[in-house]
This record gives C-alpha cells, sequence and structure tokens, in this order.
C-alpha cells in the first residue's frame, strides 16, 4: 500500500461539460491548474460536487485519466469509486487503482437502507481487492444511510487499508465522534470534514483537514484556513473560515452543488451548468449569488 497523508483542503473538482453536457477535459485541465496554483493540498474528481451520481462509467474513467495525467504528482488525487453493490465498487475501485489513483474515496451504497454490519461487510470486502488507501465517505442526507463513528473505528483498527473518514452530514457529534473514536489507534487515522463550516473546528479537534466543495470557487481562502491553523494562526484561520458564510447561504436557493457550478461559470469559466435535471436556480437565488460574488471580489477573495 502507498503511503499518502490525507491533509489540508482537497477540492471535489466539478465536471466542466459543453453545452450538449458532454464532459469537457480541456476545461477540466484549466481547473485543476487554477486550483493548485490557489494552493490546495488535494484533487477529488467526480465526488458530489463532481457530479459522480451522473457520470457513466466512461466518463468517470475519461475525467479520472485526464485529472491524473494534469496533476502529475504534485498532489494526491483521490477518486470516488463507490457504487451501491459491492461487485461495482470493487470494479470501479480496482479499475481507479489501475488508473493511478492516489486515494479511493468510498461513498455508502446509497437507496437501499444498510445496516452497521452491511455498511462494515461491504467495506471489508472491497479492501480486499485494491492496495490503494481508502477514505471511507459518509453522506446521510444524499445516499439515505449513516456510518456511525463505532462503525468507522471498528473498520479503521480492522482494516489496514482503510486509513480515513470524510463525514459529510453536517452533524458536529459524527464528525467529532470519527475523530475522538479513533484517536486511539494504533495508526494514522485522517478524519477529513466534508462540511465547509466545519472544517476548523475539525482542525481544533483533532482532524486533518476538508473535502470542500467552496474550493473550487475560493481555492486560495479555503487552502489558507487549513495553512494558518497549521502555523498556528488561529485568529487569521477563523477569520478565513468565517468569509465563506456568505456564500455558503445562497446553498437555501438549490443544490449546493449546482450554486458551485454557477458560481465558477459567473466567475468566467466555461465549466457549464450541471448535468439535468439537477441545473436549476431561481432568480432570486442568482440574484443572491451575484451579488455574494462581487462583494467577496471585492474583499479580495478568490
Amino acid at each position: 500500500m502507498k503511503h499518502v497523508e490525507l491533509k489540508g483542503i482537497i477540492t471535489p473538482i466539478l465536471t466542466p461539460m459543453k453545452a450538449d453536457e458532454s464532459v469537457n477535459t480541456e476545461e477540466l485541465r484549466n481547473q485543476i491548474e487554477r486550483l493548485i496554483e490557489g494552493g490546495v493540498h488535494g484533487i477529488f474528481p467526480f465526488g458530489t460536487n463532481g457530479e459522480g451520481y451522473i457520470l457513466s462509467e466512461n466518463e468517470k474513467i475519461e475525467v479520472l485519466e485526464a485529472t491524473i495525467d494534469q496533476v502529475k504528482g504534485r498532489v494526491p488525487v483521490y477518486a470516488g469509486s463507490g457504487c451501491i453493490s459491492t461487485a461495482d465498487t470493487i470494479r470501479m475501485s480496482k479499475k481507479a487503482e489501475e488508473l493511478g489513483a492516489d486515494v479511493l474515496s468510498i461513498i455508502t451504497p446509497s437507496f437501499a437502507l444498510a445496516s452497521q454490519k452491511e455498511l462494515y461487510d461491504h467495506y471489508v470486502e472491497v479492501a480486499k481487492y485494491v492496495d490503494t488507501p481508502i477514505v471511507l465517505y459518509n453522506i446521510p442526507a444524499r445516499t439515505g444511510n449513516k456510518l456511525l463513528p463505532e462503525t468507522v473505528a471498528k473498520l479503521a483498527k480492522d482494516v489496514d487499508i482503510i486509513v480515513g473518514a470524510k463525514d459529510s452530514s453536517g452533524d458536529w457529534e459524527n464528525l467529532k465522534g470519527y475523530i475522538t473514536q479513533t484517536r486511539e489507534l494504533n495508526k494514522d487515522f485522517y478524519v477529513l470534514s466534508g462540511n465547509d463550516s466545519l472544517i476548523l473546528p475539525a482542525l481544533k479537534e483533532g482532524g486533518t483537514g476538508g473535502i470542500a466543495g467552496c474550493s473550487n470557487v475560493y481555492p486560495n481562502v479555503l487552502a489558507s484556513i487549513y495553512n494558518l491553523f497549521k502555523e498556528g494562526k488561529l485568529e487569521e484561520a477563523q477569520a478565513a473560515q468565517d468569509s465563506i458564510a456568505g456564500f455558503r447561504a445562497v446553498f437555501k436557493y438549490g443544490n449546493p452543488n449546482t450554486v458551485v457550478k454557477k458560481a465558477v461559470s459567473m466567475l468566467g469559466y466555461p465549466v457549464g451548468d450541471c448535468r439535468r435535471p439537477f441545473n436549476y436556480l431561481c432568480d432570486e437565488g442568482l440574484e443572491a449569488l451575484e451579488k455574494v460574488l462581487k462583494e467577496n471580489a471585492e474583499k479580495g477573495m478568490r
């Protein structure tokens, strides 16, 4: 197993699309350069913000190949290889490993309700077939299945290749539970916030960073939360954390990844819309987004 430190701000990079909804790999490469120049510490293709839920298997391979080629080892590449079935997750994980991903991000199965035993068994089985570090991915609002801290701790203890967990529940107690219940393990185990507003609290508690959708819009600001924290500049880190609240407030008007993609488009990048039907933002939302982008630009946020 390769050793990768899961730390810093990892961008769940959006998937640029053309007007016909085909993948725009040229703009994907441009976005990768923009993000790395902005200081992010990792690139995560086809996560939630990358619309992994609506890409075909061939499109995921196309995106991952382009990403790995463009990154060229400068930062780790996290590949979202989770599917609903165990068999499909194994196949996609093996493919991502073959293509050269540094980390496998494996979301919980979705739609059908799964017990904690079923989730545990799913991850244990997938881990038998790969040699690439696995980070567990909990986002129950989207999948319908919550990965409890006790299950994360048991997987971390029992399976060497499972080295981290991302919690996107927005539930601080659940995220904190991931950190506290894996803290005493005799291994490096990395806990990442998947909720952008909880990055600094997680770092203070012992987490190692965040997979932050807002870093598609403000890579420098999000990366600075981690960097300032590591430098011991807690007040400045808090100011950076607080600065994204206005942008996140726009999420009330629509799907967050729709808001993020429209924001990047409004910044002048031809990333297109999210794939239908998940691409609508009401007029009030568009006005609020335009207003906050202008205000943040005047503050020098980038």
